[in-house]
């Protein structure tokens, strides 16, 4: 329980930047009578239980409680289920995913590795005896079995705990059946390796071999007695994991689904409805061609169905690709300059908009999340909207400003919406557009409020948010610092409260803080994003400092007193900060940053910068480090904090060893903070807790500000 003397950075850490005790993950019942979701019981609770909302009457119950479930026994996770959830970014406990069967009737999961069900209806929970430990667990759509992953195999029982056997068993060190391998699941937004046909007999099965991937080793240097962690990790330029698809039928048939995996050997998506025959997007390594392909369920051959290229490279979208009920292909694609939605071959939006998801399909239209296209008449700097597009037009869903999401089943429809003004995210249950009911969050308030202005910067228009003190008054300069991460697929400016809470907790220690979205951030347009091509590091690096002066005619900013903070592409982009442009910038804290293009993986890297055989020198010019030591660069030696938790697997420690040793090499001085345990998440709370407090404090020791303050609770 917190106090009202707590810290924000103590609060912030404890609440999981205030997320616990929100609701999420909601799935709507086709004959919209109920509405299921996870939360969890208060503001610093960890562990979800999975409820259900009565849309006829408003009321919530529990599904499954997962403190009752496991008898108050402490949750176990294995090492494939830690692996998972760092893939999505985890940080909850108890019950983190469900899936359910067509009727949304039965509700599978896996808690401490045990497979459980949930009657949506009845209420009833149980514990379905299984080998171990269970991973993905989902229902067949007649709810008659359950298939899951246990030590690498493909298995189903039935949904009254009768009859559990092996449809697919690793014929060797190193396959698995039904799981994703590390890009899909980290890269391609692609957390799944199975999928139930529509009538429940058969399953599309992925087979992942990874034994081409290069090994690493992850070790914990404060426990030298424990051995350290193989991972399969595919850097640049190497190997990836082999992945074929399998129909797999419950009386033990199994059949290969054919295509040119030589060509295209991602497999990005699978959808298989009853509209369609099973449907793959499968992509070439440069990600420049793609495929979506239709599978002859009685042969496994394929046919193209449709076919996409890219000079630069071709995006992948959640929801996307699919079939609509009348059978027609539904995709998101890059069409004239604009980010459209296409059914059939006729696209159904236009410059106005920059759609980021298809949500649901209907026979009326089709739920779409998208953003202010370049062609829209007025921007709107971090916002993004609920819309129905149907070939008659556009209609907006949401209605205030900020950042809205939606799950639709019928004429049901739950949508979640985040506001600047607001803390938290308001979820309305709405039949027919009529609000029927509002779920419950208990997440904390976080007793701070972001002062915060949406703005363009520079020439090109740069979307910003720059956050004062919360007493500021006047025109006295602030030292300044820029917040970012700047990079793909991390939208920082966002019209929404919570997003700021931390950048305004820096605001409040004395700064002018500003966070800018340059070039390769998404929300904008396919060109925006698409400019950094070979050019990563420069073109991300100048926006910052774009905006950063184009903000100083605008906002007091002291532009002799500027810092950089970041995490991941953020640190990346701070660590470039304080080489490349010390004439702007005179201190940096670099959070987990990738140094060595090199050591990162290959569906990421190589969209970017292409092979790093094919093109060395594109790699030397955008990594922070290279062979022969630090990057030349001219000027005064800024301070810098590297921070990095030793046992992240996603970017490993070593990016910031070698750019420790290239600085030191260079007689630089900087700081390392090594982070013991922690991952590429910082979910321990006295850690999240003291790394706000110490990045503060570094920063202003470096800018010459005195000592460290905590802030307003």
């Amino acid at each position: 329980m917190t106090t009202e003397s707590e810290s924000f950075p103590r609060r912030h850490a404890r609440t999981q930047r205030f997320t616990l005790g929100a609701p999420r993950s909601f799935t709507v019942a086709p004959d919209g009578s109920r509405v299921a979701f996870l939360r969890s019981g208060s503001g610093t609770d960890r562990a979800n239980s999975l409820w259900v909302l009565d849309t006829a009457t408003g009321t919530e119950r529990v599904a499954a409680d997962p403190r009752a479930l496991l008898g108050g026994a402490e949750e176990r996770l294995s090492p494939e289920e830690r692996a998972r959830r760092e893939r999505s970014r985890e940080g909850g406990a108890g019950i983190v995913g469900y899936a359910v069967d067509a009727a949304a009737e039965l509700a599978s999961f896996a808690l401490s590795g045990r497979l459980f069900t949930a009657g949506l209806r009845s209420g009833e929970a149980r514990a379905l005896r299984t080998p171990g430990p269970v991973i993905d667990p989902r229902p067949a759509p007649d709810g008659r079995h359950v298939a899951y992953v246990a030590r690498g195999a493909l298995r189903v029982v039935g949904a009254d705990g009768e009859g559990d056997r092996a449809l697919a068993e690793p014929e060797g060190e190193g396959v698995t059946w039904g799981l994703a391998e590390f890009v899909a699941a980290e890269e391609m937004g692609r957390p799944r390796g199975f999928w139930w046909a529509p009538d429940s007999e058969r399953l599309l099965v992925a087979r992942v071999d990874d034994t081409p991937v290069r090994r690493w080793w992850i070790s914990d240097p404060a426990d030298p007695g424990s051995a350290p962690r193989q991972v399969a990790y595919p850097a640049a330029g190497t190997p990836n994991a082999e992945v074929r698809l399998f129909l797999a039928g419950l009386d033990g048939t199994r059949l290969e689904v054919l295509w040119d995996r030589a060509r295209y050997p991602y497999l990005a998506r699978v959808h298989w409805s009853a509209a369609g025959a099973p449907l793959l997007l499968v992509q070439a390594r440069d990600q420049r061609s793609q495929l979506f392909l239709a599978v002859d369920t009685g042969t496994g051959a394929t046919r193209m169905v449709h076919a996409d290229e890219d000079p630069i490279w071709l995006e992948l979208f959640p929801g996307v690709p699919c079939w609509s009920p009348s059978g027609r292909l539904v995709r998101i694609a890059d069409e004239g300059g604009a980010r459209v939605l296409a059914v059939g071959e006729r696209p159904l939006t236009g410059a106005q908009l920059h759609v980021r998801a298809v949500l649901d399909v209907s026979d009326d239209d089709v739920l779409v999340t998208a953003s202010a296209g370049e062609g829209a008449a007025v921007p709107e700097t971090g916002e993004v909207h609920v819309y129905r597009v149907n070939e008659l037009g556009v209609e907006r869903v949401s209605e205030e400003p900020g950042v809205h999401s939606a799950v639709r089943s019928g004429d049901v429809t739950v949508l979640v919406s985040a506001t600047p003004d607001r803390p938290g995210a308001r979820v309305r249950v709405l039949r027919g557009g009529r609000t029927v009911a509002v779920v419950a969050s208990h997440a904390e308030n976080p007793g701070l409020s972001p002062r915060v202005t949406f703005t363009e910067g520079g020439a090109r228009r740069i979307p910003c948010a720059v956050l004062m003190p919360s007493d500021h008054r006047g025109d006295a300069l602030l030292p300044v610092l820029l917040d970012p991460y700047g990079g793909p697929h991390g939208q920082r400016v966002v019209a929404a409260h919570n997003a700021h809470l931390t950048s305004q907790w820096f605001a409040d220690q004395g700064f002018a803080v500003v966070v800018a979205d340059g070039r390769g951030t998404p929300g904008r347009s396919p060109a925006w994003e698409k400019a950094i091509r070979d050019d990563v590091a420069a073109i991300a690096l100048q926006d910052q400092v774009d905006a950063l002066r184009a903000l100083a005619g605008e906002f007091p900013l002291d532009l002799d007193r500027v810092a950089i903070r970041g995490w991941s592409f953020g640190g990346y982009l701070a660590a470039l900060a304080a080489l490349r442009r010390p004439d702007v910038f005179h201190a940096a804290v670099v959070g987990a940053p990738v140094t060595d293009l090199r050591l990162y993986d290959t569906h990421y890297e190589e969209r970017y910068l292409g092979l790093p055989d094919a093109q060395p020198e594109v790699y030397r010019r955008n990594s922070v480090i290279d062979d022969a030591g630090l990057v030349d660069a001219a000027g005064p030696h800024r301070p810098m904090m590297i921070v990095h938790g030793l046992a992240d697997d996603n970017v490993v420690v070593a990016h910031s060893l070698r750019l420790s040793s290239a600085l030191l090499a260079a007689g630089r001085p900087h700081e390392v903070l090594p982070l013991s345990g922690v991952t590429h998440m910082t979910p321990q709370e006295s850690v999240a807790e003291n790394l706000l407090l110490l990045q503060v404090d570094f920063l202003k020791r470096s800018l010459g500000l005195g000592g460290t303050q905590t802030g307003p609770a």
